[in-house]
């Protein structure tokens, strides 16, 4: 009756025609805050590949190609990154694009209260214009994951009006760079777009209005996506993929991914990180040792994603080999917990009311009552669940990363003292250390072996527990075409076509 509930609104509009050019997308959860510099969540990002072009891009293969800026160079033994930018492009107030006005836009992203931005870009010492079409970043020393960072939210730029305006104020009317502006948004329910005709790529643009839909129900975005009612949803659930390629109306469109699922701990964040899986790291190796990876994602996800227990799966140029992943031992978990002084332990594990996590988290919840854990399911929504981890106000959580080019964003941000998605507090100076001698050195080698050694630390500590990693399945309406398989899974609206006229 809930799925149907859900249902219906949806399907009730097919009994109005469609507008002309009009795309409907359905999301995941509701995001949260429509400001690049604040944002956290993963369908946040969705949204915002549709309002904020970024200084440049990734493509299918993960290069880094030109949006915003045109070209760029390292400077002063990488203490300098230089950013030719694109001439004729309007930000959705009209105002123009300079180098001038990119600087106030990096800059926001770095002196913002709150901004989660900010790690991301490393040792910035200051952002300034350099020529009319130039901006220039200044770092204290060399930060290898810069570039990649300005891939993605910390390279979207707003309006010089706009800058000093934040959070739910700058929401109302945002001005970014992108095909598409903001109309009207109604939480949890829809969020609309109409198409910027100032846009720079204007001819690339065949779409006239965009309606994002959350709907966590993954069953309840595909009957939507079959019925007609959705043109594009994403994250199709495993379970699902073999009725989508044998259905005619609809398509699959599949790509590697760079997230990763995983379990986030309070270790040191207020009262409720006194907890014994806060307080202790043998609590917290024996919670791990409970849970069979490759048997969770054939339980829950068909066997289709793949086990991994670090920010990056198994194989990837800065997987940690040190350190692999740990096998099922309900014995050993056992002998941790006696040895911690506890035969039994209670655990809350808050969990996003979507179809995914929730299957997952009830597999985990078996295994681990094995091993001696009560795991209690706290069901909550994607950006209230995140609020609350910014707060401090959690034992523990599973979310996913939807995971960034260079690793040290993958970490970094996570795991350093006091930088602001780290929301149990975590903190290891060694870690630290290493973190940061990885970012400083563009050489691969020297990279991986400092990465290599903080890896060693922090999964040793335990703050965050790895799960899996998925792929990319989103799935389209027959007549939709080029949605493009890009690995951080963004919708991006430029070049595609077929929506409903």
């Amino acid at each position: 009756m809930r799925r149907l509930a859900a249902l219906l609104p949806l399907l009730a509009c097919l009994a109005a025609p469609a507008a002309a050019q009009h795309l409907r997308i359905g999301l995941t959860s509701d995001p949260d805050v429509l400001d690049p510099t604040l944002s956290r969540t993963v369908t946040g990002r969705q949204v915002f590949a549709a309002m904020c072009d970024k200084v440049v891009d990734i493509d299918e293969q993960l290069r880094i190609v030109p949006q915003l800026a045109t070209a760029w160079r390292w400077e002063d033994g990488g203490r300098a990154l230089v950013l030719t930018l694109r001439q004729g492009v309007r930000f959705h107030d009209g105002e123009a694009l300079t180098g001038e006005s990119a600087a106030i836009g990096l800059r926001r992203h770095i002196e913002t209260q709150g901004s989660t931005r900010r790690a991301e870009m490393g040792p910035v010492t200051e952002v300034v214009p350099t020529g009319p079409f130039e901006v220039t970043i200044r770092l204290s020393e060399p930060f290898a994951p810069l570039l990649a960072a300005l891939a993605d939210r910390a390279g979207m730029l707003v309006s010089p009006r706009q800058a000093r305006v934040t959070g739910a104020d700058f929401q109302r009317e945002p001005a970014c760079a992108g095909p598409f502006r903001l109309t009207r948004r109604v939480a949890q329910d829809v969020i609309e777009l109409e198409r910027f005709d100032g846009y720079w790529d204007r001819a690339n643009v065949h779409i006239a209005r965009i309606t994002y839909r959350p709907i966590p129900d993954a069953t309840v975005r595909l009957a939507n996506l079959r019925a007609g009612a959705l043109d594009i949803i994403e994250r199709i659930s495993p379970s699902d993929v073999p009725e989508v390629r044998r259905d005619q109306r609809v398509r699959l469109v599949q790509a590697p991914s760079l997230a990763s699922f995983y379990i986030a701990i309070n270790v040191a964040h207020g009262p409720r990180a006194d907890t014994p899986l806060g307080r202790d790291p043998r609590v917290r190796e024996a919670f791990e040792r409970s849970i069979d990876r490759q048997a969770l994602v054939n339980v829950a996800f068909e066997g289709l994603w793949q086990p991994g227990n670090q920010s990056v799966p198994p194989g990837h140029p800065f997987y940690a080999a040190s350190v692999p992943i740990p096998p099922r031992d309900v014995a050993r978990a056992r002998a941790l917990l006696r040895e911690a002084g506890h035969q039994r332990v209670r655990v809350r594990l808050a969990v996003p009311n979507t179809t995914d996590y929730m299957q997952a988290s009830e597999v985990i919840q078996a295994m681990a009552a094995e091993a001696g854990f009560d795991v209690e399911l706290q069901v909550i929504e994607t950006a209230t669940l995140l609020r609350q981890w910014t707060v401090g106000d959690f034992e523990a959580l599973i979310i996913q990363w939807s995971g960034r080019v260079d690793l040290d964003a993958n970490i970094f941000a996570f795991k350093a003292c006091g930088v602001p998605l780290n929301g149990g507090r975590y903190c290891n100076p060694e870690v630290d250390a290493a973190m940061t001698e990885g970012r400083r050195s563009v050489d691969p080698a020297v990279r991986a072996a400092a990465y290599d050694r903080a890896a060693r630390l922090y999964l040793a500590d335990r703050p965050y527990i790895y799960l899996w990693h998925p792929l990319t399945l989103h799935g389209t309406g027959a007549a939709i075409e080029g949605l493009r398989p890009v690995p951080d899974g963004l919708i991006r609206v430029q070049g595609l076509r077929g929506a409903r006229g």
